[in-house]
């Protein structure tokens, strides 16, 4: 199998240019990945066709992933239906269990992901918007959306490059399909490493999600708000 040869964690020299990439982009400090959901659509299957229907009503597979600031994949989990929640997915993967290992994430560094996740001192999340943001918590929101781009971008290249990830995928046995996406995905990193950019490629749009507050999210670490609000106060202005 290729996917650990392809889709490695980085190692602490892989980390410092990562991080270096990411701030240059965005000015969000010490951004190890950046991590998002995405689904593939399938046909509805023969059996439990119910457990395949996500929230757009169409039958998936979901594919849970975290890229660096080059958009190359460096974590990939596939395979739940598309009925489960990406909080779920989360911790179904064993990037659940990487949070709590500081060896994962040297020189104080993090993962950015959306509001769909909960805040962790080595997972990012934007503050939630209640209609009462401080400008500086409204400008981490900026730039921390502004990083976590890479993430929407992977996925619309991979997409593109692999037009059947874009529409549906058209097999019939379900147990082929997350072989078949993670296959896609290491191709997708060896087209970066050769710097075959596809440019021109259209990338999907971004949806907005209205993810409303759960249980989990009120009892956020204490460590993860308290780092947050430290990059509140320090990030750079860039809101306008």
């Amino acid at each position: 199998m290729l996917a650990p040869v392809f889709i490695t964690w980085p190692n602490e020299e892989k980390v410092e240019e990562i991080k270096n990439g990411f701030f240059s982009n965005s000015t969000f400090p010490n951004v190890l990945g950046a991590i998002d959901g995405t689904h593939i659509n399938i046909p509805a299957p023969h059996e439990h066709q119910e457990t395949y229907v996500n929230r757009k009503g169409h039958h998936s597979i979901q594919l849970q992933a975290v890229c660096d600031h080059k958009r190359r994949f460096i974590h990939c989990y596939v395979g739940n239906v598309g009925s489960v929640h990406d909080q779920r997915v989360f911790r179904l993967s064993e990037l659940k269990n990487y949070l709590d290992d500081a060896t994962k994430f040297p020189n104080n560094t993090h993962l950015i992901g959306d509001s769909a996740y909960t805040l962790h001192e080595h997972l990012m999340v934007p503050y939630r918007d209640n209609g009462h943001l401080t400008q500086k918590q409204k400008n981490f929101n900026f730039c921390h959306s502004s990083a976590r781009m890479a993430i929407e971008r992977s996925f619309g290249l991979v997409k593109g490059r692999f037009r059947s990830l874009l529409t549906t995928l058209d097999m019939k046995r379900v147990d082929l399909i997350p072989k078949y996406i993670i296959a896609c995905c290491i191709l997708h990193n060896i087209c970066l490493l050769q710097n075959d950019e596809f440019p021109g490629l259209s990338e999907t749009t971004p949806v907005n999600e209205n993810i409303q507050a759960r249980g989990e999210l009120v009892a956020i670490n204490r460590q993860g708000a308290f780092k947050r609000d430290n990059l509140c106060d320090q990030l750079p202005f860039r809101h306008i």
